[in-house]
């Protein structure tokens, strides 16, 4: 009988969870329920997997509408019909696709058709057998009055199931209101559901419909003829591409010949060893049947390598050794002793992952191929959902509450100050509708790649990037057995591949970089420097602020130092505490008889200390006695995917219990425990952390010979964890001579000619990308420009455009001043009619010449440049203390630190990046990064108190007070007191 109902997957429509949904029939005694979602599938996959703890049985189905206009609801028979719903919604969600038509599709074979009576009254269409006319509760005293004949053997029950009480209808008012960006009491009838469509239960079906019990009996009918199937269970095969090849034989023949291709290549004559573990993880692979799945990361990076894109393959993957020969990823696992079973094991249901970073560049045609070479691929999706404060903002909006209250609302409860009867209501909506979904989005990478299509599973819709994409999330599509590839964008790739061929041509006779060869850059002792003194900046993963000071703190100057700094670092590792503790036995080995003897066993390279992720699995395994299954359990569940399920707290359990059982002392389970609990979500595997360890290695070494160029191709690349500014300071350090943009001279980015780097035009804020076209088109084919009426005539360009060109002293060339520039552009566009002026106008009627006026003395200060770069480029090019007045006082520099040890000092420092952060207690405290006139670093603590006292009021200089600490070897400023300091353009505008 319930063959339209509605969940929050109905997006800003439905306001139960399929959870909810399920509940609700339950309680009503209601055992077969087929879930309708208005032009979605989001929720089907999550209905069906749940609807047996309820004892429900499911059907899928959807409600198709034009904007909220109710055309058909499609049912599935079977899970063949509902591959036929998802092709024909998939068609219509597509920018640019038609809109629904308002008839189904005849030619489904495997679907039950139901159109609501209104609809079916307008076209009195003859019916197909499987479709059939939709009768809905309210419309039932109205059935006998109609004249027209109507087809009693096919009229249906239709209930429509939206909401269970008034609370719900008021809740979907609202997410109405919000979709339609309008005041809830402007909100016409037809933009909402009517408070008709609630849950009924089946006595009151059968009162409604007592006097046309056959409707009923129809919706039971098609309900029974009616269901779906989709394994979640824990032994359930993979639903990804089978065979590569077609076959599976010869799947195995080619990964085997690969893996000894790729032998001679990385290790020459392998080991005994060697050999042995290549034959258990091809065993292994094969018997999981992820043969395929080896083959298809292969055959990308081989399309990868076939156009000279650079990549890194990392993730869990990263622990094998076939990967490592099939050059998916660069990371040796006999070099490292990667641990085998957090790659892959006989009770792991799901493949290892592969991330494959590509450069920013390169992605887009990587993610072209892949839908080129494999037919059945999709993108994955996720799910953008209401947070509380953005709810409650909506909903301040859609009550028609002012800006002002809006922003206050939020501050009422911290404050203490009561809120308003309608405040209150709608903090109360807002925690109702935090969670729920808002729109799908994109998830950053997964790539899916199925046996059958991916309408089998859902829907597909064509957002903006212009590839169809699931309406899943990841854990949906892991529960059916679809596991993503990723495929990812990292800037760090395309910093060093571009680096290369600027250092080929800024340093014609210098040798071939081979960037390959991590072994040579291991041993480096420059690149050695670097990581012992935390002087990284541009470098990939290893630039901000934390890993400088871990850097310090350890005095890594090798490989595996950097690979457990990668992971050490990760959030979890360091909150636990774990983090301190790992430099404490770094530095000082008497420290590691700390270590329980069991725990050091399991770790001793790490000192006993769970460092890398698959550092979860072995003690769980090893020190708590779990099965390798219990403990990928407990791995995917520390990753919050999972935590909440049953099986997680079943493992959780079973994890205490077996430590008991081994007299273990229970502060120690619970102190592993919290270890676990408190990184592994966060921190890496050690072949992901190996991974990020090679790249560094390689942009090290370009840091380390060639600083100029390779900090030029970081500003070209977007920068890394800072902003542009300081890429630009750190050439500077490196003895770089920095240029502002020039027409004559730049080009879209930053170029380099010896040690001079010249700003690109691409650089100058508010510059239009056609403006540059023009400019760089016109000095290429017909040389430099001459004149500004040269360039005005060459090139059509509007006055409001030149003048960003003239502000940034593009024009230079012309040994003019700024502001005579500046009065020649806007005579000369005053002349020709105006800065809308085009090129057209310009060639017929020729440019107006500037009279050769006397002009009065024009007032040039020196730091103008400084100012209009600031505002244009976002930083001055000029040393940027120089735009301060004086400071009356002497501050201490941060060479001097060591010998202010634990005294009181004054510092003056330029902010360059705040981290904000919380105690134990949830109190605000912050850590800040400044540079010092002479341009070195200056690391700041922000306690809680301080915090609150001297906020950082953003960007520019500050006088900082406070104590000169050291920890471990790193120097750095506890801040009591903090003060900004006045830039001279504030007196210059004061004195205007």
């Amino acid at each position: 009988m319930y063959l339209n109902t509605h969940s929050y997957y109905s997006f800003k429509y439905g306001t139960m969870s399929p959870n909810e949904l399920l509940e609700e029939a339950r309680t009503k005694g209601v055992f077969t329920l087929c879930l309708t979602d208005i032009n979605s599938t989001a929720g089907c996959l999550e209905f069906v997997r749940e609807a047996s703890k309820y004892g429900i049985r499911p059907i899928l189905g959807v409600d198709f509408r034009n904007h909220l206009q109710q055309l058909y609801i499609a049912i599935a028979r079977n899970n063949e019909g509902f591959q036929e719903i998802n092709e024909h919604l998939s068609k219509h969600l597509r920018e640019g696709s038609p809109p629904i038509p308002s008839g189904a599709p005849q030619k489904w074979q495997n679907v039950t058709v139901i159109y609501p009576w209104e609809i079916y009254r307008k076209s009195l269409h003859n019916l197909l057998p499987h479709e059939w006319v939709g009768i809905k509760p309210h419309e039932i005293t109205y059935l006998h009055l109609q004249k027209e004949s109507l087809p009693k053997n096919k009229l249906v029950a239709l209930v429509t199931s939206t909401f269970r009480h008034k609370r719900d209808y008021n809740t979907h008012r609202l997410l109405r209101a919000i979709a339609e960006n309008a005041l809830l009491t402007k909100l016409e009838p037809w933009q909402l559901a009517g408070d008709v469509d609630h849950f009924y239960s089946p006595a009151e079906l059968a009162t409604i419909y007592k006097e046309t019990p056959q409707l009923l009996l129809n919706a039971e009918r098609i309900a029974g003829e009616s269901g779906i199937f989709f394994d979640f269970s824990d032994d359930r095969p993979h639903q990804n591409l089978k065979t590569y090849t077609g076959s599976e034989t010869n799947d195995f023949q080619l990964i085997s010949k690969l893996c000894q291709d790729g032998v001679s290549y990385r290790y020459g004559k392998p080991t005994r060893q060697i050999q042995e573990r290549i034959n258990k993880e091809l065993e292994t692979i094969r018997a999981k049947g992820f043969v395929a799945y080896f083959l298809i990361n292969w055959d990308i990076l081989r399309y990868a390598r076939s156009k000279d894109y650079f990549y890194v393959g990392r993730g869990s993957g990263a622990n094998s050794i076939v990967a490592y020969l099939l050059h998916i990823t660069d990371v040796d696992p006999i070099e490292l002793d990667l641990y085998f079973e957090r790659f892959i094991n006989l009770y792991r249901t799901n493949p290892p992952d592969f991330d494959i970073d590509f450069s920013w560049r390169d992605r887009e045609d990587i993610t072209q191929y892949i839908f080129n070479r494999f037919p059945n691929a999709a993108l994955l999706a996720t799910y953008s959902t209401f947070q509380y404060k953005s709810v409650a903002r909506e909903l301040g909006k859609v009550f028609g509450l002012p800006s002002i209250e809006i922003e206050e609302m939020n501050t009422s409860t911290k404050s203490g100050k009561v809120p308003d009867q309608l405040v209150q209501k709608i903090m109360s909506y807002s925690q109702l509708i935090h969670d729920f979904p808002s729109h799908l989005s994109i998830h950053a990478g997964g790539i899916l790649i199925g046996e059958k299509p991916m309408t089998y599973f859902t829907a597909t819709h064509l957002p903006p990037k212009g590839f169809p994409t699931t309406m899943f999330d990841m854990v949906l599509a892991e529960d059916v057995g679809l596991y993503k590839f990723d495929i990812l964008s990292q800037r760090g790739l395309g910093k060093i591949k571009e680096a290369i061929d600027i250092i080929s041509n800024n340093n014609p006779a210098d040798p071939k970089i081979d960037i390959h060869d991590i072994k040579r850059f291991k041993k480096d002792e420059r690149v050695k420097e670097l990581l012992r003194e935390g002087k990284a900046i541009g470098c990939f993963y290893v630039e901000s602020p934390a890993m400088r000071m871990l850097l310090k703190k350890l005095k890594v100057d090798d490989y595996l130092g950097l690979v457990a700094a990668s992971s050490i670092i990760r959030p979890g590792v360091a909150r636990s505490g774990m983090m301190r503790e790992y430099i404490l036995r770094f530095r000082f080995p008497e420290r590691r008889k700390d270590a329980h003897r069991v725990m050091m066993d399991i770790m001793p390279e790490t000192y006993g200390i769970m460092v890398y992720q698959e550092d979860v699995i072995k003690v769980a395994h090893m020190f708590a006695g779990l099965s390798l299954a219990e403990a990928d359990v407990l791995r995917r569940g520390m990753s919050g995917k999972f935590r909440s399920r049953e099986e997680f707290q079943e493992v959780r359990e079973r994890f205490f219990n077996n430590c008991c059982e081994k007299g273990y002392d229970k502060k120690l389970t619970e102190e592993v425990w919290h270890q676990i609990e408190s990184f592994a979500g966060y921190a890496f595997s050690k072949g992901h952390s190996a991974s990020y360890a090679v790249e560094s290695y390689q942009s090290l070494f370009l840091k380390a010979y060639y600083p100029l160029e390779y900090m030029v191709a970081t500003l070209n690349n977007g920068g890394g964890f800072y902003k542009p500014e300081l890429y630009a300071h750190e050439a500077k350090m490196h003895g770089a001579i920095i240029e502002a943009p020039c027409v004559n001279k730049s080009e879209n980015q930053t170029t380099i000619d010896g040690k001079t780097i010249t700003i690109g035009l691409g650089s100058v804020k508010d510059l239009e990308a056609t403006t540059i076209e023009r400019v760089l088109g016109s000095r290429h084919k017909k040389g430099l420009f001459l004149s500004l009426e040269d360039l005005v005539s060459r090139t059509g360009i509007s006055l409001d455009q030149l003048t960003l060109l003239l502000r940034v002293g593009a024009l230079r060339y012309t040994g003019k001043t700024k502001q005579r520039l500046l009065w020649e552009s806007h005579y000369m566009f005053g002349k020709m009619g105006g800065a809308k002026s085009k090129m057209q106008e310009q060639q017929l009627f020729g440019l107006p010449s500037i009279k050769d006026f006397e002009l009065p003395a024009l007032t040039v200060d020196p730091l103008d440049n400084a100012f209009d770069e600031l505002d244009l480029l976002g930083y001055p090019l000029c040393d940027p203390f120089l735009l301060l007045r004086d400071i009356p006082f002497e501050p201490v520099m941060a060479s001097q630190f060591p010998a202010y040890l634990g005294k009181t000092v004054t510092m003056l420092g330029y902010l360059i990046a705040t981290k904000n952060t919380s105690t134990l207690k949830g109190d605000a405290m912050h850590f800040g990064t400044f540079i010092d006139q002479e341009g070195n670093f200056i690391d700041t603590t922000h306690f809680p108190q301080v915090a609150r006292k001297h906020p950082f009021r953003g960007k520019g200089f500050y006088r900082l007070t406070g104590k000169v600490v050291d920890e471990f070897g790193f120097y750095s400023l506890e801040v009591s007191e903090m003060e900004k300091e006045a830039l001279l353009s504030s007196i210059k505008m004061q004195n205007a």
